[in-house]
């Protein structure tokens, strides 16, 4: 590992992540809670990626947006969850710069990703509750497959120039990263020029991705409840709403952590002891990939019926 003062060459740059700093004799058991859950949440997505493109019956655009959203669950998990098992169990580590920078990208890039596609799960709410009859033509394949796109490109452009605003920076021999994974703050703080440049970037990137895509979802479901309320029949209004339960659960799962995360580190101040903070940024990568198809699989009757039979099919054949 390289010691020298002052670095010129990024390539030689390596890393050493500590994991949950002051909890270094607890990682044992920290990671058996965050190992277990980072398998249902690979074997929970990937289940519903199977059932939602091998039943016809679940080719509609609700499900063709849950597949999205499980495939952003599972890269989320995956980038991130085998190096900090590495670290608590193995003590491994060490990482080069080139592949933290990556890891920070993916990371930021998912993330941003998934956000783009709940916004996309809220239009389409919008879509079946205020516009039913037209819902089918509204949302046809090719719309929903221009969505994903434009959420990979918008997140491409919203976190590639992260890659540059980290390379400019010098590096002049501080190499422990207080954190179990990469992220674009955690290099940047390690840089010894001014980072004023990314502290500004980063808050931009919040305010016109995940900031917008909040008040965008709160203006969707405001219309809906309006539409909804409008509603004469108390059944139909009921099953409305419950047509929104398992997207509303999912989006305080996936936004809540993250804004209170956010808030503690700019008026926590030292109140909040940082192992809390890297323990929650921990769990916050492995929990929602968990719970999103435990959700859906609990609160929709068609995933339900669908898991019912390739189930009882799998014990036929054992």
């Amino acid at each position: 590992m390289t010691t020298s003062s002052n670095y010129t060459n990024l390539r030689d740059i390596w890393y050493t992540m500590i994991g949950i700093p002051g909890l270094e004799d607890a990682h044992m058991w920290i990671s058996i809670p965050i190992c277990s859950m980072y398998i249902v949440a690979v074997v929970g997505n990937t289940l519903l990626l199977f059932l939602i493109f091998t039943e016809h019956s679940l080719h509609e655009p609700m499900y063709l947006f849950l597949s999205m959203l499980a495939l952003a669950d599972i890269f989320l998990s995956t980038v991130t969850t085998p190096k900090m098992l590495a670290i608590f169990w193995f003590q491994e580590g060490g990482i080069s710069f080139g592949s933290c920078v990556s890891q920070m990208f993916f990371l930021h890039f998912i993330f941003v990703a998934e956000s783009a596609i709940l916004l996309a799960m809220a239009f389409d709410r919008y879509v079946a509750i205020c516009y039913p009859l037209r819902y089918t033509a509204i949302l046809t394949p090719s719309v929903i497959g221009k969505i994903g796109i434009a959420s990979i490109i918008r997140s491409f452009l919203i976190c590639f120039p992260l890659v540059f605003l980290v390379y400019r920076l010098t590096y002049c021999g501080r190499n422990i990263i207080r954190h179990s994974y990469c992220e674009h703050m955690g290099i940047a703080r390690l840089a010894c020029d001014s980072i004023q440049v990314n502290i500004y970037y980063g808050v931009i990137v919040a305010l016109f991705s995940i900031c917008l895509d909040v008040v965008l979802i709160i203006i969707s479901y405001a219309l809906i409840l309006c539409t909804v309320f409008r509603i004469p029949s108390q059944e139909a209004r009921l099953k409305a709403l419950g047509a929104c339960g398992s997207h509303v659960c999912v989006i305080l799962l996936f936004y809540t952590p993250a804004f209170f995360s956010s808030f503690a580190h700019r008026f926590g101040g030292h109140s909040i002891p940082l192992h809390i903070h890297i323990l929650l940024a921990n769990l916050y990568v492995v929990v929602p990939p968990t719970l999103n198809p435990i959700i859906y699989g609990v609160k929709t009757k068609q995933i339900q019926e669908q898991f019912i039979q390739v189930f009882s099919l799998s014990k036929k054949f054992c």
